[in-house]
């Protein structure tokens, strides 16, 4: 696997070095110490991942990662030292295109250290397989729904690469005081869900926070998915985190989170699969729409990577197949129908 860095700082570079080499089968095709830099580079030499940092001098992370995915695309991993102040950085480099973010691996040999080498090396590991591996979770049995009273019409959504953006685009069409709850399952490290749910709040009328374990899915609210482990609901219409299926690629899992609101949730409603690459999440769609509920995919057009959405198309899971900034529009048609959920 030939990777790239892109930082400006020369202890940084050396640290990802010595990680990236640590593993057989693994080289540093080449180093930027900025954005321009890596552009020219990339279109010279394609690598199989970019380890991109976001704070750079003369042309950002951000900058860099949106020509990059215009002129010569290739799978983007943003490495950052810290979130604090630069959410919306990583977030905007996400939406051009970024598969994930992650913080900067601390140097030496305290186990905090090692846990955070670790957590880079099994990030690299996954995003080397994603490229045509579907989702292996499993579907659950279905079990018989039982009617609940006060159970309110419940919007779900998976999204991976360049969701944050997508994302900004359908909340920021919803009204305040949606009388709906919306789950989103949105591909992110754990360390930047906090983050992802704060910059989502400033993008919509509509309160986002994570989804707590435990909590439950309401009215006018929001929940984001908020760890490394899978998001789930569970028979009493609870938030549960798993680690269950450990063989996913993905974490969170879209197809998890959708087939376990397929099990449970007893009313039908809106479930949506955005931009994102690979195929998970489309399996999930095609057993909530075969449950009767109302799917929709984004475009092609409107995709930055047309993976999972396309997978949903090939499988038949969408019921719709709309433009990003339609998607908010059909979201609110359906709600105003009679049959929309039981209040």
């Amino acid at each position: 696997m030939r990777i790239a860095i892109v930082n400006h700082l020369r202890s940084a570079v050396e640290g990802l070095r010595k990680i990236i080499l640590s593993v057989p089968g693994r080289e540093v095709c080449w180093v930027a110490q900025n954005g321009a830099e890596a552009v020219r580079k990339c279109v010279a030499d394609k690598p199989d991942l970019i380890l991109m940092d976001v704070i750079m001098p003369k042309v950002d992370g951000v900058e860099a990662t949106r020509r990059i995915m215009s002129e010569s695309p290739c799978p983007i991993l943003v490495v950052t030292p810290t979130v604090d102040g630069n959410a919306g950085k990583v977030f905007e480099a996400m939406g051009h295109g970024a598969l994930d973010a992650i913080n900067t691996p601390l140097m030496g040999n305290d186990p905090v250290a090692r846990k955070s080498r670790e957590a880079l090396l099994k990030k690299i590991e996954m995003i080397g397989k994603l490229g045509g591996v579907t989702s292996k979770a499993p579907t659950p049995k279905l079990t018989r729904r039982i009617s609940r009273e006060h159970v309110p019409p419940l919007i779900v959504i998976g999204s991976s690469t360049g969701g944050p953006k997508a994302l900004a685009e359908v909340l920021s069409r919803l009204p305040a005081g949606l009388d709906a709850a919306i789950v989103i399952v949105q591909h992110v490290d754990g360390a930047f869900s906090a983050a992802l749910a704060d910059w989502l709040d400033q993008q919509t009328p509509l309160r986002v926070k994570l989804a707590p374990g435990g909590g439950r899915p309401k009215k006018g609210t929001v929940f984001l998915a908020g760890t490394g482990e899978h998001l789930v609901l569970t028979p009493d219409l609870r938030f549960s985190y798993t680690q269950e299926p450990r063989s996913s690629n993905y974490r969170p899992s879209v197809d998890t989170f959708f087939k376990s609101v397929a099990d449970h949730w007893p009313e039908k409603c809106v479930a949506v699969l955005l931009t994102g690459m690979g195929r998970d999440g489309a399996e999930g769609l095609a057993v909530l729409r075969q449950a009767g509920w109302h799917t929709m995919a984004q475009d092609e057009e409107t995709s930055i990577v047309y993976g999972m959405p396309k997978a949903a198309k090939e499988l038949g899971s969408a019921v719709e197949i709309l433009p990003v900034g339609k998607i908010a529009l059909a979201i609110r048609r359906f709600l105003q129908k009679p049959s929309a959920g039981t209040l």
